[in-house]
């Protein structure tokens, strides 16, 4: 994701679709229009390259930072601060 284009698209989408609204009920017919419209911005979305192998990206990301991160150890003695 090198720009912010595909947000600022989806936001102007639902901008759009939500101005068919004339009457506004309540905040819950607001989200409802505009999940409605992400449901439409996000038909012209087009797929990251390489979304295939995001799995096993994952996969070796995980594998990697267990080996790396040390879990965290919690008995070292707790003394009062006055």
């Amino acid at each position: 994701m090198r720009s912010t284009n595909m947000i600022e698209s989806m936001i102007s989408i639902c901008r759009d679709h939500a101005g068919n609204v004339k009457r506004w009920r309540d905040g819950q017919m607001a989200l409802r229009w505009c999940a409605a419209g992400m449901v439409e911005a996000g038909k012209q979305f087009r797929r990251v390259n390489g979304h295939l192998h995001l799995p096993v990206l994952r996969t070796a990301l995980e594998q990697a930072t267990t080996a790396t991160v040390l879990p965290a150890v919690h008995d070292e003695p707790v003394s009062n601060a006055a």
